[in-house]
């Protein structure tokens, strides 16, 4: 077992109808929470590193832990950075060993965002690393990645096919109404994917493996709990998990998922801080953290992505 690019993956998951969870990491617990899950619902997986990620855990720990979480599974994991801001970024995670590498064009022209993504491809390609590029803003924060409601713009599917061509990338993020963060949508509100712009895009480019970015659900049963226990999350829904399985069955062959690990981490220690306040050590919370984690990443393995017993 290794390291691997998300080629076959993304091939196996079109033709199969679901889509492959890109989980976001920040450490040794979350590794182990997602991996676990994985192996024991025979599911293919990509862990998810953002910039951020990389400056706080460091990228040789990132390497040394993914490695492990190999080993001590004997699955295949693919290794992808999330939202490449740049060249350099893109090049040191490539000279590195991910095998996956997103570089973020979004927010340039639409020339100048080719020009940047096929500067990135044409590394990663001679690197055997495939690239995710982006069309479309969504709005939002995530870690370094901020974008008002304002200037957020659904994809333009007459862009897609002349974007894909010139670049050469091997997958698409695109915006139809997902959100990155929390802090999403207003109770109250219908928060709505625009699955008539994937249809369209994806008759623009058949079989070709789409992305959505800011697709956590901000399980409402976490929030209640993280606020019953003294925190102070806002009111807010994320997108609807019948929605992100539908996209799953169509073209979507990649669904980012990061708030979600968050707020389970978070109800774990908190919960245990908060039921046994003369507990210091640290492996206390950290277990009951990481297994609410794994908890969380099953549930999206076996009723959102579709992609439980895939291996």
């Amino acid at each position: 077992m290794a390291l691997v690019t998300t080629t076959e993956m993304f091939k196996k998951a079109y033709r199969g109808g679901y889509a492959i969870g890109a989980f976001n990491i920040n450490n040794m617990e979350i590794i182990q929470a997602i991996t676990e899950a994985a192996k024991e619902e025979q599911s293919p997986v990509i862990l998810q590193v953002s910039a951020g990620a990389r400056k706080y855990a460091k990228h040789e720990y990132l390497m040394a832990l993914a490695q492990a979480a190999i080993r001590d599974t004997d699955i295949d994991l693919a290794l992808h950075l999330d939202h490449g801001a740049d060249f350099e970024i893109c090049k040191a995670c490539i000279d590195g060993g991910f095998t996956s590498v997103m570089i973020d064009g979004s927010h340039h022209s639409f020339e100048d965002n080719i020009a940047l993504t096929r500067k990135v491809v044409e590394y990663a390609h001679a690197h055997g690393v495939v690239v995710e590029g982006e069309l479309g803003k969504l709005a939002g924060i995530e870690d370094d990645v901020k974008v008002k409601a304002e200037d957020a713009m659904f994809t333009n599917p007459d862009e897609v096919e002349e974007f894909v061509t010139r670049t050469g990338v091997d997958s698409l993020a695109i915006a139809i109404g997902t959100s990155h963060g929390a802090y999403k949508f207003k109770p109250g509100t219908k928060p709505q994917l625009r699955f008539d712009v994937l249809e369209e895009i994806s008759k623009r480019l058949p079989e070709f493996p789409i992305v959505l970015h800011g697709a956590s659900s901000v399980p409402q049963e976490y929030v209640r709990e993280i606020n019953a226990l003294g925190g102070k999350m806002p009111d807010a829904i994320g997108i609807p998990e019948e929605m992100l399985r539908q996209a799953a069955s169509m073209a979507v062959c990649k669904i980012n998922i990061d708030s979600d690990i968050r707020l389970a981490m978070t109800a774990g220690v908190r919960r245990v801080l908060v039921e046994q306040p003369d507990v210091f050590d640290p492996r206390s919370y950290l277990t009951v953290a990481r297994s609410e984690v794994k908890k969380m990443v099953q549930h999206k393995i076996k009723n959102v992505l579709g992609s439980s017993g895939t291996l």
